[in-house]
């Protein structure tokens, strides 16, 4: 029988692990940050304590199976993940990292709570590697060998700015994969896009209808394949 000491330190070690990887999607601006990756993982250890509980409450009914409650958190947790995955108007499909970070968030989460703690340790500093090391490698062999443009834009602060500017890019069938809105004085905004092209020599092409965008009243860019 877990005792209220067990049941408090697994919990507060729960809260700690997941909020390291829960930072790191903070930080990159992700749709489930630090108090969502907390939550889902404080959620699983509770549920894995309640399964632990009940096994020892009714350890004298042979048909009782408590570790289906466990089970359920594994698909469960599809359904918050799928809220983070979105398809953008480009085709461009983002959110897959931040679901599969919520889904291994609940595993370490169930991990803690059964008292599995070195696998729950030593996966969270797994995730936390592939999370911000191979990022970084992925993010260098897309630029080697995939050309994007990197657009700096500048635009009056009005609605539907973003959306034309992403249908212009579908139309030369470019998908954004990472975008920044930093908000200026004056009512303008600038919109930073990197967006892969399927050939570099159209980017003046894009550069023109962006320019031609009702509002715009500056487009830059730098062409990079490669670091």
């Amino acid at each position: 029988m877990l005792d209220n000491k067990q049941v408090v330190i697994r919990m507060l070690l729960s809260i700690l692990l997941s909020g390291f990887i829960g930072i790191d999607r903070e930080s990159t601006k992700k749709p489930a940050g630090l108090r969502t990756h907390i939550l889902v993982s404080l959620g699983s250890t509770l549920i894995m304590l309640l399964s632990i509980y009940m096994n020892t409450y009714y350890h004298d009914t042979p048909s009782y199976y408590s570790d289906r409650i466990a089970a359920q958190v594994i698909s469960g947790i599809g359904f918050l993940g799928a809220g983070t995955i979105l398809r953008r108007d480009t085709g461009a499909v983002t959110g897959l990292t931040t679901a599969a970070s919520l889904w291994v968030v609940a595993a370490i989460g169930l991990a803690v709570g059964a008292g599995f703690y070195i696998g729950a340790i030593i996966a969270t500093l797994l995730v936390m590697v592939t999370l911000m090391s191979f990022h970084r490698f992925g993010r260098g062999l897309q630029r080697r060998f995939v050309p994007f443009i990197s657009l700096s834009i500048l635009t009056t602060d009005k609605p539907g700015q973003i959306g034309k500017i992403g249908k212009i890019l579908g139309e030369y069938d470019s998908s954004i994969f990472n975008i920044e809105i930093e908000h200026k004085d004056d009512r303008l905004v600038r919109i930073n896009i990197d967006t892969r092209i399927k050939d570099s020599n159209i980017k003046y092409e894009i550069l023109n209808s962006l320019a031609s965008i009702d509002g715009i009243l500056e487009v830059s860019e730098g062409i990079k394949k490669g670091e």
